[in-house]
C-alpha cells in the first residue's frame, strides 16, 4: 500500500519505514530533521522512499503533500518527546503534539485515506502508577505530569474528532517506554541508550533518587509490529501497546552490565527528579483481543539486540 509516514527519520518511524519497505509498500517520509536524523534513512532512500523535510506544523503545506501522494495509510510519528522542554514550554509543545496532528489529519481527509494510526504514548499518559492497580488498563484516570503527556492526550481526541466528523478510520497507539537501535537519548526511555553509551564507553551509569522507579519497557521491532497490526484492523479508540511487566533503573543497570562483561558498571546516584513518575505499566490485553498482538521480544533479548546494534 502507499503510506506516508510522519516523523520518519526518528528512532521509531525509521524502524517501521524499514519494514514498509521490506513487505513492498510505498513510502513518503515526513520529517524535518530537527531531532530525526538523515543517517537513520540511508538504507530506506536507497530502497525507494521519498523524504519531504516538512514541519508537520505547517498545515497547508501537509494537505498539499497529502493530496499529491493520496496515502491509504498516514502513520503519524512526528512529535516533540522531550519531556522537560514540554514542561519548560507547553505552547511549543501543544503547536508540534497537537496542532501538527491536527494538520496531519487533516491531510489524511484530503487525500482521502482510508486508515490514520497515532503513535501516543502510555508512559507519559496515565500521569503516577503508585497506588494504583499495575498494569494500567486504557480506562485508567488520565492524570499527565507533564505537558508531553497532555498534549499526546489533546492529540488523542482529534484522531477521534476526525472519526466522527468526517468518517476517517483512527486509532491511538500508547505506547510503553520504547528502547532499541537508533534510539534517541531524549525519549521516554532514553535511560537505556543512555546507559549502553556509557557502558561502550566504560563510564558508570548515573541514577537519579533510588533507582527503584519503574517503567514499562518494549522493544522497538514489537512497536513496529503493533503499528501495522492497527493499521490492518478497524479498531478504534487507544490501545495500550506494552509488556504489562515494570522494570526498574536498577535492574536495568544489572542486566547490561551482565551482557557487556563489566563487572564495574556500577550506578552513580544523584538526587531524584523532581516531578518524575514512581512506577508505572501498561495492560496490553485490549492490544491482544482488538490487533492480534504481543510483545514478542523480552528484556534480556531486546538490551543486548540495542547493545549490538551499537559501534565498539
Amino acid at each position: 500500500m502507499d503510506c506516508l509516514v510522519t516523523g520518519g527519520a526518528g528512532f521509531i518511524g525509521s524502524n517501521l519505514v524499514d519494514v514498509l519497505l521490506a513487505r513492498g509498500d510505498a513510502v513518503t517520509i515526513v520529517d524535518d530533521l530537527s531531532t530525526g536524523r538523515g543517517e537513520n534513512l540511508d538504507g530506506a532512500l536507497d530502497a525507494g522512499a521519498e523524504l519531504v523535510e516538512l514541519d508537520i506544523r505547517d498545515g497547508a503545506a501537509m494537505v498539499e503533500l497529502a493530496r499529491e501522494r493520496a496515502p491509504e495509510t498516514v502513520f503519524h510519528l512526528g512529535a516533540q518527546i522531550d519531556v522537560r522542554k514540554s514542561v519548560a514550554d507547553p505552547a511549543w509543545d501543544s503547536s508540534i503534539n497537537v496542532g501538527g496532528t491536527a494538520n496531519a489529519l487533516e491531510g489524511a481527509r484530503a487525500a482521502g485515506s482510508r486508515r490514520f494510526v497515532f503513535v501516543s504514548t502510555g508512559g507519559a499518559i496515565y500521569g503516577e502508577g503508585e497506588g494504583q492497580e499495575l498494569p494500567l488498563p486504557e480506562s485508567a484516570p488520565i492524570a499527565p505530569m507533564a505537558a508531553y503527556g497532555q498534549s499526546k492526550f489533546a492529540a488523542e481526541g482529534y484522531v477521534g474528532l476526525y472519526e466522527r466528523s468526517y468518517g476517517l478510520s483512527g486509532v491511538s497507539l500508547r505506547l510503553g517506554n520504547v528502547y532499541g537501535p537508533r534510539q534517541d537519548p531524549l525519549g521516554e526511555a532514553g535511560v537505556i541508550a543512555i546507559f549502553c553509551g556509557k557502558l561502550r564507553a566504560g563510564e558508570r551509569p548515573t541514577v537519579y533518587g533510588d533507582g527503584r522507579q519503574t517503567r514499562d519497557y518494549i522493544y522497538v521491532g514489537d512497536v513496529v509490529a503493533a503499528a501495522l497490526a492497527a493499521a490492518g484492523s478497524e479498531a478504534t479508540g487507544a490501545i495500550n501497546v506494552g509488556t504489562g511487566i515494570e522494570t526498574d533503573v536498577l535492574e536495568l543497570v544489572a542486566r547490561l552490565g551482565e551482557l557487556g562483561g563489566a563487572d564495574g558498571f556500577e550506578p552513580e546516584f544523584a538526587p531524584p527528579r523532581e516531578g518524575e513518575v514512581q512506577r508505572v505499566s501498561i495492560d496490553p490485553s485490549l492490544a491482544a483481543r482488538e490487533l492480534g498482538w504481543r510483545a514478542e521480544t523480552g528484556l534480556a533479548d531486546g538490551l543486548r539486540l540495542t547493545l549490538d546494534s551499537l559501534s565498539g
